[in-house]
């Protein structure tokens, strides 16, 4: 019981956290460093996501520095961004949150960025709920990784996301059942200036790529290659 407490209040003091939408500058640098993410992963050739998958992928999401505050019980909590493969290219981005919690013996903290791809029109739409819980509402694994690895057709049949971590350089699949995922509207309010379009137009190519955006979905569009993907 005194652990489950201990559980609540980290995630109740992480969420009071993102209440409050960030400044343009904070939303950019986190823009920029999901960017580097992506880029560091992908140039690593024996180490980056599958290029079959990523020639199928209908979303990414990438989430850097999730921080984990861990005694006794372990929470984790990060803030990312998603893009989604449209008929003209990649979408502007929007803004997410992700929270999670185990218990367990753990002591200590650390950040891991986090990358989730969708690989089908299933995954895609978990992706427009406001909430979704990784595992439950969305069919997720740890994807494989190695350019040239090649994905099991169980894993292509019932996965809707592939989760990837990166972690002090290593970069691998990782088993993030339970955490939730959800829209943060705030952030992608203060990032369109106002009161931004619905997350389902910005992420169907409804909105031009703001400046600040561009190098992030170029990125993105750069090493998720193109596919016959219709949306």
């Amino acid at each position: 019981m005194k652990a489950r407490n201990l559980l609540f209040i980290l995630c109740l003091g992480f969420s009071s956290l993102s209440a409050v939408a960030a400044d343009n500058a904070s939303l950019n640098e986190r823009i920029n460093d999901a960017r580097n993410v992506i880029r560091q992963i992908m140039m690593t050739p024996d180490k980056g996501i599958p290029n079959g998958i990523a020639r199928q992928a209908t979303c990414v999401g990438v989430i850097p520095s999730v921080k984990k505050a861990a005694f006794i019980v372990g929470a984790s909590y990060g803030q990312g961004v998603v893009t989604c493969r449209t008929k003209k290219g990649w979408s502007a981005p929007v803004f997410i949150r992700l929270a999670g919690g185990s218990v367990g013996f753990q002591i200590g903290g650390q950040a891991t960025d986090l990358v989730l791809v969708a690989v089908n029109d299933k995954g895609f739409q978990d992706l427009l709920k406001s909430k979704f819980k990784i595992g439950a509402d969305a069919a997720a694994a740890a994807g494989p990784v190695g350019r040239n690895a090649a994905a099991g057709t169980d894993l292509r049949l019932n996965a809707e996301l592939l989760t990837y971590s990166r972690s002090k350089g290593l970069f691998a699949g990782i088993d993030l059942n339970g955490a939730v995922v959800s829209q943060n509207t705030d952030d992608t309010n203060a990032f369109y200036g106002g009161n931004a379009p619905h997350f389902e137009r910005i992420l169907h190519g409804g909105v031009p790529v703001p400046p600040a955006a561009r190098s992030f979905v170029q990125a993105v569009g750069r090493y998720f290659a193109a596919a016959n993907v219709d949306k």
